[in-house]
């Protein structure tokens, strides 16, 4: 178990006074049996209203309101929490869905839905015929090797590249140009395997750098918000994957949000009143630290 420290920090500067609209943030982590929080606190500049709900997904949703215009528009997310999320988990998948290819059973299909269905076009099939890279040609195909294989080969045949335009790029350009962000490598490993019959989703959160506490190989996208995909197996579950770094299993990822797409899980989202020129820029900082457990809050 790991007792970590999230500190997101993202700050809006404009030319001018503008009035701010609706904002949705998404920065409160799932708690599940792997990871349980401890402590949030969230502030934000100028003051917002702020309330609160649980989109389609069940992820924690805030919005926040204005009334007040600036010159600066400042958020800080402040949470700790208890991670016990494991690194190449030894995982107990059924029998049946251990060689690929397999069928999910109907009951499992009928919830897992859109989940299974390819979201983008892929016209000359060049990212099925990456997928199928990682069958193997002489032999049964084991579902999880095949996996971790698709993995690692974005982490070592990529490049990484950080970019805050909107949006994510369509699967077949990241195939093409071999670069992208983390978003951009969770979507295509996510229509990858969508477009071999398995379930995958979308995920948004955080990544934990124990290089930045002494230790470790450095890792790509620590010091910003991090994606990854989820692959569902039966007999395991929803299973974690981050072809951005190579990783197999949560032991460094703080789960946020989950989604059908990667428009589902942007981490925080709004607009201004003014003209485009007004604006002058956005910083983003992330930091996942360790800490010792001391006397702490219960989380609100």
């Amino acid at each position: 178990m790991k007792l970590l420290t999230v500190e997101h920090s993202t700050i809006y500067r404009y030319r001018r006074p503008v009035q701010f609209g609706e904002h949705r943030l998404m920065f409160r982590p799932r708690d599940s049996h792997d990871m349980r929080l401890i402590s949030t606190g969230l502030r934000i500049t100028p003051h917002a209203d702020i309330r609160w709900l649980h989109d389609v997904f069940n992820n924690s949703i805030a919005i926040a309101t204005f009334d007040a215009p600036g010159e600066r528009l400042e958020f800080t997310s402040t949470i700790t929490l208890e991670h016990y999320g494991a690194s190449y988990p030894d995982l107990n998948i059924e029998p049946h869905a251990a060689i690929f290819p397999f069928t999910y059973a109907g009951d499992e299909m009928a919830d897992l839905g859109r989940t299974v269905e390819r979201h983008y076009d892929d016209p000359e099939h060049k990212v099925l015929n990456w997928a199928r890279r990682f069958l193997n040609p002489s032999g049964p195909t084991l579902t999880y090797e095949m996996l971790i294989a698709m993995t690692e080969a974005v982490k070592r045949d990529f490049r990484y590249g950080r970019r805050y335009d909107i949006g994510t790029q369509d699967p077949v350009e990241t195939l093409d140009t071999r670069e992208g962000t983390c978003r951009d490598f969770a979507l295509l490993m996510m229509e990858a395997v969508r477009s071999l019959g398995l379930a995958a989703r979308f995920v948004s959160g955080y990544l934990y750098d124990p290089a930045l506490d002494g230790g470790g190989d450095s890792m790509v996208g620590a010091g910003d918000t991090h994606a990854w995909v989820q692959v569902y197996l039966p007999g395991a579950g929803w299973v974690e994957f981050d072809p951005t770094n190579g990783l197999i299993g949560g032991a460094n990822l703080v789960r946020v949000a989950v989604a059908r797409d990667p428009s589902q899980a942007i981490p925080l989202q709004g607009t201004f009143i003014g003209n485009a020129e007004d604006f002058l820029d956005m910083q983003v900082k992330v930091n996942v630290t360790t800490r010792q457990r001391g006397t702490l809050a219960r989380a609100g």
